[in-house]
């Protein structure tokens, strides 16, 4: 009885969403209507793949017990995805043919009860997975037999979002003769009205000398101005909090951050505002007008002798240039990589080359970052001078490193 009173209890919220949608005022809360078990609260769950074959049995319940035994039968529905998307502002993508196996396509619901037997989805392959893609199986009600019972349309459909566990390489940013700045050619300089930009960290351990502050990255443009600056623990703030200096003023993030967890921090501007987004989820928004210029960026703080004072005890991957500003639900798809193809995207540095000094441009855009020809103003009189570091790029590849969405 529980189970049955926690289901109506949540399908009441369901319900009342539909009638403001529809407008309908005569819907019968007693009715008996059927739906796939998981999606009175959400359509969306995860399917999580750490190793091939893997599976997921898909129901479906009703309301009240059946007096009759009743036949449903599912079948995956890939035009849905396209709906979906175009409604909730996402960009999921049909799962390829060849890494899935449908066992059976209907379930029954026994007469005195409530749940189906059901389908089983397997999948058996993702060679032919792209990365950085979020793939969705849509698995719908596609009719039923032995009873009239309405099918619940909102929960009609579930969408079985395959989550994988993808390991990957990082940049380690321990050594701070690393840091530096990479300037690209003037005709790669690129004026962005709206934007959003990216980075993912990993922090090993806070420092307090010789100063508090931890200086990640910079976003900017060729001269510095209407600049895009991280760094934990800017003087008179939480050691763990984060500061984003904006081209419209500054923000410091409500979110307190911990070593020993993988974030991606998400910067975007939509021509109004400044909006800070940790894994996703909003944490600061500043009122602004000004938009940005990226030309140049800049790892860790390169100025003077700034490096051994203000250095970044972590590990970054996952860097990208947008000239759009994503949305949440955007965002939180892309927390473990993104489509190199994706739309809006100008640049994307994966940082998981695992060798070498060339940070690749995964969108084939052409900026790629050549850290044996950056360039730092180290000696604080605004000059720039050349800097070959490729001897001090260091990479990472352990347990640590990995990410599941």
């Amino acid at each position: 009885m529980k189970k049955k009173f926690n289901l109506k209890s949540s399908l009441y919220v369901v319900f009342s969403l539909l009638l403001i949608t529809v407008g309908c005022k005569d819907f019968d809360y007693n009715k008996n209507v059927i739906l796939v078990t998981g999606t009175d609260s959400n359509p969306v769950t995860r399917f999580v793949v750490e190793n091939t074959p893997s599976s997921y049995t898909v129901t479906a319940s009703t309301t009240d017990k059946v007096s009759q035994d009743v036949t449903v039968n599912f079948a995956v529905d890939n035009s849905l995805i396209e709906e979906y998307n175009r409604t909730h502002r996402t960009s999921y993508y049909a799962i390829p043919a060849s890494a899935i196996q449908i066992d059976g396509s209907q379930g029954v619901i026994k007469a005195g009860s409530a749940a189906s037997t059901g389908i089983t989805v397997r999948v058996v392959s993702t060679a032919d997975f792209i990365d950085g893609r979020t793939y969705v199986i849509p698995v719908t009600i596609k009719s039923i037999e032995g009873a009239k019972i309405d099918i619940l349309e909102p929960s009609r459909t579930i969408f079985l979002r395959v989550s994988r566990v993808i390991n990957f390489n990082s940049l380690n940013m321990n050594n701070t003769n690393l840091y530096s700045n990479f300037i690209f050619e003037d005709n790669k300089a690129v004026n962005l009205a709206n934007y959003t930009y990216e980075i993912k960290c990993y922090v090993n351990a806070w420092h307090t000398s010789p100063e508090p502050i931890s200086r990640l990255c910079s976003f900017t443009a060729k001269d510095e101005s209407r600049s895009n600056m991280l760094r934990f623990g800017e003087i008179g703030q939480d050691i763990n909090s984060l500061q984003w200096v904006s081209p419209g003023g500054s923000l410091i993030s409500a979110k307190r951050f911990n070593p020993g967890q993988w974030y991606t921090i998400s910067l975007t501007f939509d021509g109004k505002k400044y909006v800070m987004y940790v894994d996703g989820v909003k944490d600061a928004e500043l009122i602004g007008t000004t938009p940005s210029t990226f030309q140049r960026f800049e790892l860790g703080m390169s100025w003077e002798n700034y490096p051994s004072r203000q250095y970044f005890n972590g590990r970054v991957a996952e860097a990208r240039v947008w000239n759009r500003a994503l949305t949440a639900n955007e965002l939180q798809l892309g927390i473990c990589g993104v489509d190199p193809k994706s739309t809006g995207l100008v640049a994307y540095w994966k940082f998981n080359e695992g060798t070498g000094y060339i940070f690749k441009d995964a969108t084939g855009n052409g900026y790629d970052m050549d850290w044996s020809k950056t360039v730092r103003d180290n000696t604080g009189n605004g000059t720039l001078n050349t800097f070959d570091k490729r001897a001090f790029v260091g990479w990472q590849f352990d347990g640590v490193n990995k990410c599941s969405q």
